[in-house]
């Protein structure tokens, strides 16, 4: 336990930032802590390192394990003091000062009732990955031995990256949608084959025929392939806004230009409706509409059955850049029921 007293501050100010940090463990507080625009941050980021280096140096405890179980602040004397003016007059003001109270805990040493009370958690899963083998295939089809499996993931990563950026740069529309809805890899000995589902195939194709040669040499030319052959083929999809990468591209470009995220997601729910689909859930994350404090908004239209694996789900995750930060926006489409 470590106590400060008398520092000039409010208690209401202080309270504030402490209700923020109370129950989280030492080194998430530190993080926010630093990134709290509040002035009432740097004592109270002073006394919880100290009770940190108390707790390590006078009865070794590891920092990784503490957690803050109370933070308490009670109002001190108010202080008078003089305000120089010009012509060496003065006037009194009263400064309030408060007393602030930070108590850690080592919750390695209570491990077993932590795992108990945590039987009941929810854990998330990807749709996707938890349909897998059932009703949902691979996106990358090929076989590697184990020392050399990370390189195949990265080589996917990099390859999947190009096309996003070369489809960027060449495809100039208002709405920002890409139109990518997946990108499959198969991979052989001697042969690399790579499908792109795209929505808007014409937009890419249209006024530059030989677009598909030259993607395919920036892919060549980006991982330096010399023994082994690309071969890169383009499959429109009938309903574009009924998959969730295509439909998330649209929503962050009504983002990017102002527009609110309800007028934006309801727009984003009528598209998916005219796709046939039985139900969508569309969230939103961040500091949404430019506000001080994130929040996560989600509106659902429909059924969204995720704990069944028959119903065939799509799923993606995006992230926006705004002028006000981050976004992060998550699509769960109900496509059909096998």
């Amino acid at each position: 336990m470590t106590n400060i007293q008398s520092i000039s501050m409010s208690a209401h100010k202080a309270r504030r930032v402490l209700d923020q940090i109370r129950g989280r463990s030492y080194q998430e507080t530190l993080m926010i802590l630093e990134l709290m625009p509040y002035r009432a941050c740097y004592p109270i980021f002073k006394v919880i390192y100290s009770a940190a280096a108390n707790a390590k140096h006078n009865m070794g405890l590891n920092e990784e394990y503490l957690v803050i179980i109370k933070a308490t602040v009670d109002e001190g004397t108010t202080v008078k003091k003089l305000k120089p003016r010009a012509r060496g007059r003065s006037y009194t003001i009263k400064r309030p000062t408060c007393h602030i109270t930070i108590v850690l805990k080592d919750i390695s040493l209570y491990e077993e009732s932590v795992v108990e009370n945590s039987i009941g958690m929810g854990q998330k899963i990807n749709p996707l990955g938890f349909r897998l083998g059932t009703i949902q295939g691979h996106h990358s089809l090929w076989f590697a031995q184990p020392k050399n499996y990370s390189k195949g993931l990265q080589e996917d990563q990099k390859i999947r990256e190009c096309i996003k950026n070369y489809v960027q740069k060449n495809m100039r529309i208002s709405s920002g949608v890409e139109g990518i809805a997946r990108i499959e890899i198969q991979k052989r000995i001697d042969l690399i084959q790579i499908i792109i589902h795209m929505g808007f195939p014409k937009l890419l194709v249209e006024g530059k025929p030989r677009r598909i040669e030259e993607l395919q040499m920036n892919v060549q030319k980006e991982l330096n392939y010399v023994n082994r052959k690309l071969n890169i083929t383009i499959t429109r999809i009938t309903k574009p806004y009924g998959h969730p990468n295509i439909l998330a591209e649209f929503i962050a470009g009504q983002l990017r230009n102002r527009v609110s995220f309800r007028k934006a997601i309801k727009k984003a729910i009528e598209l998916t409706e005219q796709a046939d689909t039985k139900g969508i859930q569309v969230q939103i994350a961040g500091r949404i509409d430019g506000k001080e404090i994130a929040r996560v908004e989600w509106i659902r239209e429909g059924r969204v059955p995720l704990q069944t694996i028959r119903a065939k789900i799509d799923y993606c995750s995006y992230r926006v850049r705004t002028i006000y930060g981050v976004l992060g926006i998550k699509i769960w489409i109900f496509v059909d029921e096998e």
